[in-house]
């Protein structure tokens, strides 16, 4: 007779000042302040449950340290959107909130989903996705400020102007830095000069593709597209065919995206014609794009797999 092997599922729940942590079907849970010495005590109650994953929702980087600890002692730790785990709880009829109630809700959605194991970024995949965060919400508040200038009271439209002028020559400075830091590196070298052979794929989209889409050239066609969240989603029931939907994915990814499709439909003969193709069946522009924006990706992931440049007869 052989005996049951035990399955450890742990939820950790983080905030700014103190970690809540949980085993998925057991009633203790265990507070950490988040900080060095919290970190190092939760990493080594981890190693002792030896558990089969443990889970975090993302955080807006408040999880990143303890992730990158637990990371170093090969521990296995997912990072999920916290969008998952509360669509979780309402199909499990949770619906009361503490940091120990929502420790225990992550370690059982560990235990009934099984996110994947990603692995974590290098040092210079941390600098690079920084870096492209960074110019991302500097033109964000760039737009912002010369959207205001209409309405600005006219004496304060000189110093609006010298905003606008700091924000557009740090802009520059970050689009700098990064193609240079690119440039240091040849493996992103080589990635960079297969994306940007694309017609309608520029810089801003070939380096976040490097910093926030690093499975590119790993996955298959249907893999890539659901990680970026243009992946079409069946809505049926019964006799009734609901329209297809893209939903969740990476957000960041998919803007940047969106506008090379944009420039696409215009500039590149591949997605051009089959833009072309979608509307005169009669599909609608909004539903033709994100067919396209799925299509220009898998060439991608296609290319970089193959370490191949742009050729559009091979597409």
């Amino acid at each position: 007779m052989t005996t049951k092997t035990q399955e450890n599922f742990i939820g950790i729940d983080i905030s700014k000042t103190q970690m809540d942590v949980a085993v998925w079907d057991q009633e203790e849970t265990w507070e950490f302040r988040n900080e060095a010495e919290g970190r190092q005590e939760l990493v080594e109650k981890a190693k002792e449950l030896n558990p089969n994953l443990i889970v975090v929702e993302a955080s807006g980087g408040i999880e990143q340290p303890l992730v990158a600890e637990l990371y170093l002692e090969e521990l296995p730790i997912a990072i999920v959107n916290p969008t998952r785990v509360r669509n979780f709880a309402r199909s499990t009829g949770q619906f009361a909130k503490t940091d120990k109630l929502d420790a225990r809700l992550i370690a059982h959605f560990a235990q009934a989903v099984r996110p994947p194991v990603r692995p974590l970024r290098t040092a210079n995949q941390e600098h690079l996705h920084a870096l492209v965060t960074r110019r991302r919400q500097i033109v964000q508040i760039l737009t912002a400020e010369k959207n205001r200038r209409a309405t600005t009271f006219s004496t304060l439209r000189e110093r609006l102007q010298q905003h606008i002028d700091w924000l557009e020559a740090e802009v520059k400075a970050l689009n700098e830095e990064i193609e240079q830091f690119i440039q240091d590196n040849p493996v992103w070298q080589e990635k960079a000069v297969i994306v940007r052979s694309v017609p309608g794929v520029g810089p801003v989209t070939a380096s976040t593709l490097l910093a926030e889409l690093p499975e590119l050239g790993t996955r298959n066609r249907q893999q890539i597209a659901a990680l970026v969240g243009v992946a079409p989603l069946n809505k049926d029931s019964g006799k009734m065919r609901g329209k297809r939907r893209v939903f969740g994915g990476r957000a960041s990814v998919r803007r940047v995206l969106y506008m090379a499709t944009l420039v696409a439909t215009r500039t590149n003969p591949v997605i051009r014609s089959f833009y072309e193709r979608l509307l005169a069946r009669g599909k609608e522009k909004k539903v033709a794009l994100t067919a396209c924006m799925r299509k220009l990706l898998v060439i991608l992931n296609a290319m970089v797999r193959n370490q191949k440049t742009w050729r559009p007869y091979l597409t």
